[in-house]
């Protein structure tokens, strides 16, 4: 049941006026009573920054993260609007605050859609009391939350992890402006663990690196990037390595799914760096393939040139030697020793053709590896992203 399904948590999500096409556009996530959650959050690192991050910030530092409930609205990001758009961020949290009887700063917000265009908060004020008499701990809560928060995605993102005497829910969107950079998305996820703040915060952001932080689309880093955790505190005291593995699986299984979701995309890659000097050094490398245009057009065709991923390992500015380079697409073998060399042709385009591709490059120079996710780069994305509207 996604983010009702650890204890303590309800949700909900309705159309309230904001996306002229009448589609759902405003999410709520909430505790099932007055008491707060614990929470903590990472947040984009885009200095342009939109309002919600600013507020959201701002509240978790005055709450002592503490948190009563998240408040997402989709069709506009509220981004680039000055102090109106801050206003109007914090209008956002005013409004679930009195419906809910909670204090202001204990309300998050997030948004998500068009940048630079003005916020009518009118429908949103006018539809949180719906919006708060609907809050439910059922399944169909949960799906109304996430489908309120969709922009150009084209299906509900949402993972949950059933531990021993706890449980992790969640809710994403994402489909576009994903880059390797914090967050590259907004997600909720909700726990009944016991957690300290230093625990949650420790197990959220290495969630995120391995997870989010790993994932490329387009190479853009959004204005709005947040995750958010809640924790109810209702379920046992996990150790902190099984929470934090159980929170990594979730944050993947999110990561994955917007990579498969991504605009335009009809191909999911793992680039995945090995015989590196170390994980740092091999997740430069991978970050720098999976983000070249270039190499994203030629998944599309389904084309296993190899010397575009060889041309973006020599421009990272890191240690790197051709002759050493080895480049396998699907465990096919299309390069050795920084050449072309013979391959099963037919086993190659069967591998090529498959939704999902693996490319392994082989550095040779030491221990270290890394995975990046990224997708390839169709017309369709072009055709989506030529619009405002």
């Amino acid at each position: 049941m996604s983010v009702t399904t650890p204890k303590g948590f309800r949700a909900n999500g309705i159309a309230s006026g904001i996306k002229a096409s009448g589609e759902m556009d405003l999410s709520l996530v909430a505790t099932n009573t007055d008491l707060p959650a614990l929470a903590v959050a990472t947040f984009t690192q885009n200095r342009s920054a939109a309002a919600p991050v600013r507020v959201s910030k701002s509240h978790l530092a005055s709450s002592n993260n503490l948190v009563n409930a998240v408040i997402l609205n989709s069709g506009n990001a509220n981004a680039a609007n000055g102090e109106k758009g801050m206003e109007d961020a914090k209008d956002m949290a005013r409004f679930v605050a009195a419906e809910l009887g909670v204090r202001e700063d204990t309300v998050l917000v997030c948004s998500t859609g068009l940048i630079g265009i003005p916020l009518d908060t009118t429908p949103i004020r006018l539809g949180v009391k719906d919006l708060v008499a609907g809050l439910s701990n059922d399944q169909d809560g949960a799906n109304r939350s996430a489908r309120a928060i969709m922009t150009t995605d084209t299906v509900p993102k949402t993972a949950t992890h059933l531990g021993m005497g706890f449980s992790i829910g969640s809710i994403a969107k994402g489909a576009a402006m994903i880059a390797p950079n914090m967050a590259t998305m907004l997600s909720v996820i909700t726990t009944d663990a016991k957690l300290t703040p230093e625990i949650a915060q420790s197990a959220l952001s290495q969630a995120v690196e391995v997870s989010f932080n790993r994932l490329v689309i387009d190479g853009c880093t959004s204005t709005n990037d947040t995750v958010i955790l809640l924790s109810s505190g209702l379920g046992v005291e996990p150790r902190p390595s099984v929470f934090a593995d159980a929170l990594e699986g979730v944050c993947r299984s999110l990561a994955d799914q917007m990579a498969m979701d991504a605009e335009g995309a009809h191909k999911l890659v793992r680039i995945r760096v090995v015989g590196a000097l170390n994980e740092e050094h091999a997740l430069t490398l991978a970050k720098k393939v999976a983000s070249s245009q270039l190499v994203q057009c030629s998944f599309y065709g389904s084309d296993p040139y190899w010397g575009r991923i060889a041309s973006e390992l020599g421009s990272a500015g890191v240690d790197f030697d051709l002759d050493r380079l080895s480049v396998s697409y699907g465990g096919v073998e299309v390069a050795r020793g920084g050449i072309s060399i013979e391959f099963d042709a037919k086993a190659l385009e069967q591998k090529m053709a498959k939704r999902e591709i693996v490319v392994d490059c082989d550095l040779a120079l030491g221990a270290g590896s890394a995975t990046v996710t990224t997708t390839d780069l169709s017309p369709e994305y072009i055709a989506e992203n030529m619009r405002t509207s």
